[in-house]
């Protein structure tokens, strides 16, 4: 028998499973593994794979007997108890930055949308409609945009910005100095007012919570537009929703939500609102690209006792 078990109770590709089972382990692959199932495997794992679907709890750490460490195969955390699994000795590590290309690429996508109004010209052709005049559009070329949270994902997405020829700044409280070229640094209260885009990129925190409400929505362009691919809580949606029905925002493009999945909103029913369901990471470049690095890191951990981007 394997000298360890890993629990994978979520969907990775088949490149990190044959890594695991190359490596020894006795692997429990079921990507829609019932919670029912999940609280009976976990009692003999010793090391654990999520993406976001799997809520890891307090509750469910208490049947983890044998757990030593817990990968997210992604950035965000806030789907695992890491203070619990802290207390229990469970180390929790993340794989920060592999899907940075991945959602970068989708913010681009959002703003080309909205700017050249993608949505309505396609409803309007489904329909038979000729609406060329009411279809008119605005350039990315020349426009300000601006980085809230200048990690891994926020550098790529300065990089693509600067190859569409725009100017980019970023509000960033962690760092003393962006040395990248062509990227300002900022105070937040200064990149709202100036730029045309706002793309957020910070993790979920108690500072972090609504950290774009109501005043700050206040300090933005009318002509601006909103993209949030972190998480959802960071942007305080009743206010976002006034701000576009009162015009004070010209459009936003949201991946992520206060609640998911959302449910039927009216949100989503503004014609300035582009919305996905969490799909910033689901490229299949991204998606093996971080489970194939979370298989690595618990691998190491597990028989060398290295860890990797540890969070608790």
């Amino acid at each position: 028998m394997a000298e360890y078990r890993v629990l994978i109770p979520d969907d990775l590709p088949a490149s990190s499973v044959q890594m695991l089972e190359a490596a020894g382990f006795d692997v429990v692959f079921d990507p829609s593994m019932s919670a029912e199932r999940l609280q009976q495997e976990i009692a003999s794992a010793d090391g654990m794979i999520v993406r976001s679907r799997v809520k890891v709890t307090a509750d469910l750490l208490a049947r983890a007997a044998r757990l030593k460490a817990i990968v997210r195969s992604g950035a965000g955390v806030d789907n695992i108890d890491v203070e619990t699994a802290r207390k229990r000795g469970i180390t929790v590590m993340n794989v920060p930055g592999a899907n940075a290309i991945s959602v970068a690429e989708l913010v681009f996508a959002m703003a080309l949308a909205l700017l050249r109004n993608i949505v309505a010209a396609t409803v309007s052709m489904r329909e038979g409609r000729w609406e060329k005049k009411a279809l008119k559009g605005r350039e990315l070329y020349g426009k300000v945009m601006g980085i809230v949270g200048y990690g891994r994902i926020g550098r790529h997405v300065a990089e693509i910005a600067r190859g569409f020829g725009m100017r980019v700044l970023a509000a960033d409280p962690y760092l003393d100095e962006i040395p990248d070229a062509g990227v300002r640094k900022v105070e937040l209260d200064h990149l709202l007012a100036k730029a045309d885009v706002i793309s957020i990129h910070v993790p979920l925190s108690e500072e972090t919570h609504h950290l774009i409400g109501p005043e700050e929505l206040a300090k933005c362009k009318p002509e601006a537009i909103l993209i949030n691919c972190s998480r959802g809580g960071v942007v305080d949606e009743a206010a976002l929703e006034e701000a576009l029905r009162q015009q004070r925002l010209a459009g936003a493009g949201l991946d992520v939500y206060e609640t998911e999945p959302p449910g039927k909103r009216s949100l989503f029913d503004l014609p300035n609102v582009v919305a996905t369901p969490h799909i910033g990471a689901s490229t299949v470049e991204a998606q093996e690209r971080t489970a194939n690095q979370a298989a690595v890191q618990l691998i190491d951990f597990l028989l060398e006792g290295k860890a990797t981007n540890v969070v608790s």
